[in-house]
């Protein structure tokens, strides 16, 4: 949430929106935020290793699921960054941090941010955008995102226990809905982007293929690190194929 005496500061018709985005308050909250992170990471390794422990899991798989998780974040975290780098100009850099880096969802976080500039009849980066409108933009993400972690908050121990009486109802079922689930929304996804251009179809069938050859030699040469590697192997060269496509354009 932006601060108060921090707004009262500066001058709300000014379109100089970085030397507020960029406040010190800003970046402390934002290092806050990050530290936060830092110690849920050190807490979720301890319990993971707890976790092993009491299911007898051997240290040599624990390091495994580690590395793969590990690697397997870089290469979705390619398209944030990127997507950060690009809304450096229209919300500063703790601003970014804390919302894209943060909740994820570019898509929902410029929503918000457009839809509240809107509302003062101003557009992002146009010469209406005023420091008061960077503010209440700025309001609109943090509660749009506040409400993603509430919900979350509310909603997991209800769906816990409802995992756990489907589970001893039907174990079959349970193993199967949460597979279910992620095949779902990512074909819903994938299948979204097919009729915007022959570019990207192109680049979903380019993606898949990639994907598909590491898993197979993998299996077939029993390395198991190109596993790890896979999803980010496919979307380094997706990115390559998607370069050369657009020049060819």
């Amino acid at each position: 949430m932006p601060d108060p005496i921090l707004l009262a500061a500066g001058d709300p018709a000014s379109t100089d929106i970085l030397s507020l985005a960029n406040s010190p308050v800003l970046w402390l909250c934002a290092l806050g935020v990050f530290g936060v992170i830092f110690i849920q990471t050190i807490l979720y390794v301890r319990a993971a290793r707890t976790a092993a422990d009491g299911v007898e899991m051997p240290a040599r798989e624990l390091k495994e699921a580690f590395r793969a998780g590990a690697v397997a974040s870089v290469g979705p975290s390619l398209a944030v960054v990127l997507v950060a780098v690009a809304l450096l100009a229209l919300f500063g850099t703790p601003a970014v941090l804390v919302r894209i880096g943060l909740i994820g969802s570019v898509q929902a976080e410029t929503g918000s941010a457009s839809l509240s500039a809107a509302t003062m009849g101003a557009e992002l980066g146009g010469d209406s955008y005023t420091q008061q409108v960077f503010a209440v933009a700025f309001m609109a993400m943090t509660l749009s995102g506040g409400m993603w972690m509430l919900c979350t908050l509310i909603l997991t121990p209800i769906l816990k226990r409802g995992g756990k009486t489907l589970a001893s109802r039907n174990p079959v079922a349970m193993a199967l809905i949460p597979t279910a689930a992620l095949l779902g929304a990512f074909s819903a996804l994938t299948i979204a982007e097919l009729p915007k251009s022959g570019v990207h179809a192109s680049l979903i069938f380019v993606s898949a293929g990639v994907m598909a050859l590491c898993l197979f030699l993998s299996k077939i040469l029993h390395v198991t690190w190109l596993r790890e590697w896979a999803l980010g192997i496919a979307i380094l060269v997706s990115l390559a194929v998607a370069y050369f496509l657009h020049t060819a354009v």
